[in-house]
């Protein structure tokens, strides 16, 4: 098929996500058709480093021998039969090797599709756990969120995040929640300096636990560095604080670990950087190494057991779908994380960091990288209008979708969050194409935001 055929296919019958399909009609789109290591190929041979992992999935990079071969290597068994009133292997063994590497508070796997769809679980066993737990306290059915969070798209993860653009069309269908102000230390919202205020945003917390604590069901936060909401990073001991409430409180503590999981920051978990154990941990995008959709919500044993009951008693957990535990996505993910044992990836990971945060140095003296923030392999540099005011650019100016439209044009794929431009490479990325990649999205930025 001539290669304008697929955009045109494209342009007349798909609707793509998050994208305002007016201009996407209109502009001309990569198609990509390949890929291999870290770099991804489009319909006409071209080839880009994959700077955002493939939306934050991709971790080994693409075409990975060992995760080919596990999917290959299930195929000869069988893709998929259901998990409701049956089991199978790679579901029993993949659960037991999560509950190895997770928190040790950790020892229950509940799987699903989608990073969403495993925050809309936790959402529901928390609110059921309270309801019905030996000593039940019914009154506890309300969540805590940071403002400008995110946690999915389904009704219940879109009630429980912040971010108003993605929230407001949806008011009238959403459960209210109760939120508390993010600790966003370059723009803070209570007018703080950071060195100063001693994490003053976190006592609305306290005030909120201290009051409310009997209505309250669990507290849902992503632990260290909120992501789509732009690569927010936490101050140190924040994460320790909020588990410190949450504990004092009897409030259950939700880390949601759908982006940083699987050692986007450093470490295999974000809430091991503060040692935190939560009551429960969503899990997504790198469990399979970003090769299949899968999902999985994890629970201590004595939430779990707050679900034990006879028949009679309907204390099931009643949520689950077709493809809940499919063979091949447990699979590939046994592979994956074999894959951080066999190379040894977390080992690697410091140097990785420490070359990505001395490659950001010089960023700061764009004329308009405003702030530059950092947590392990993850990135986030803010664009804005004037540095010393902190003057945002308009919506009109389109900054970073310039920014990115010149990336592409240099040899890398990334995606923005408003006017923060994100680089999250695969953690397979040798040093070299890290200093590459912070090239491209340096010169890129020099080249479209420069007085």
């Amino acid at each position: 098929m001539n290669k304008k055929d697929i955009e045109t296919i494209d342009k007349q019958y798909l609707w793509h996500p998050f994208t305002q399909m007016k201009e996407w009609q209109e502009e001309s789109q990569l198609v990509i058709t390949g890929g291999e290591g870290i770099k991804l190929c489009d319909e006409y041979g071209n080839w880009y480093y994959d700077g955002n992992s493939s939306m934050w999935v991709n971790l080994h990079g693409h075409r990975k021998k060992e995760l080919d071969e596990a999917i290959i290597s299930q195929l000869g068994s069988i893709a998929h039969s259901t998990f409701l009133g049956l089991t199978s292997p790679p579901g029993i063994l993949l659960a037991q090797e999560l509950i190895s590497i997770a928190p040790k508070s950790l020892s229950r796997v509940f799987y699903s599709d989608s990073g969403s769809e495993s925050v809309e679980i936790a959402l529901k066993i928390a609110f059921q756990y309270w309801q019905q737990r030996k000593n039940p306290i019914p009154t506890k059915k309300k969540f805590i969120h940071l403002v400008n969070s995110y946690h999915g798209d389904t009704i219940g993860s879109v009630s429980v995040g912040g971010i108003d653009l993605y929230q407001s069309m949806y008011h009238p269908l959403l459960f209210p929640t109760l939120s508390i102000p993010f600790p966003y230390c370059y723009r803070c919202p209570l007018g703080c300096v950071r060195s100063e205020c001693g994490m003053k945003c976190l006592d609305v917390l306290f005030d909120i636990l201290m009051h409310q604590h009997d209505d309250i069901a669990a507290f849902i936060i992503e632990p260290m560095i909120m992501g789509a909401a732009g690569m927010i990073t936490y101050p140190e001991g924040y994460l320790t604080r909020v588990r410190e409430l949450c504990t004092t409180y009897n409030i259950l503590l939700i880390v949601d670990e759908v982006a940083t999981g699987f050692g986007r920051t450093g470490k295999m978990f974000a809430c091991e950087h503060e040692e935190i154990l939560p009551d429960i941990m969503t899990v997504a995008k790198g469990l399979t190494g970003g090769y299949l959709p899968l999902a999985a919500t994890l629970t201590s044993e004595e939430i779990f057991n707050a679900f034990l009951g006879t028949y009679d008693e309907s204390k099931t957990f009643f949520h689950g779908h077709s493809y809940t535990g499919n063979q091949l996505a447990c699979a590939v993910a046994r592979a994956n994380i074999s894959l951080f044992e066999k190379e040894e990836i977390l080992k690697s990971l410091p140097e990785k960091v420490r070359i990505i945060e001395s490659g950001l140095k010089r960023f700061i003296h764009l004329s308009h990288a405003g702030d530059i923030r950092q947590a392990g392999m993850m990135v986030g540099i803010e664009l804005v209008k004037n540095k010393n005011t902190k003057e945002p650019f308009t919506p009109e100016e389109r900054i970073s979708n310039r920014v990115i439209r010149e990336v592409q044009n240099r040899g890398m794929v990334t995606r923005p969050l408003g006017d923060v431009i994100v680089f999250l490479p695969p953690l397979s990325s040798t040093q070299s194409e890290l200093q590459i990649m912070l090239d491209i999205l340096f010169d890129s930025i020099k080249a479209v935001a420069s007085d």
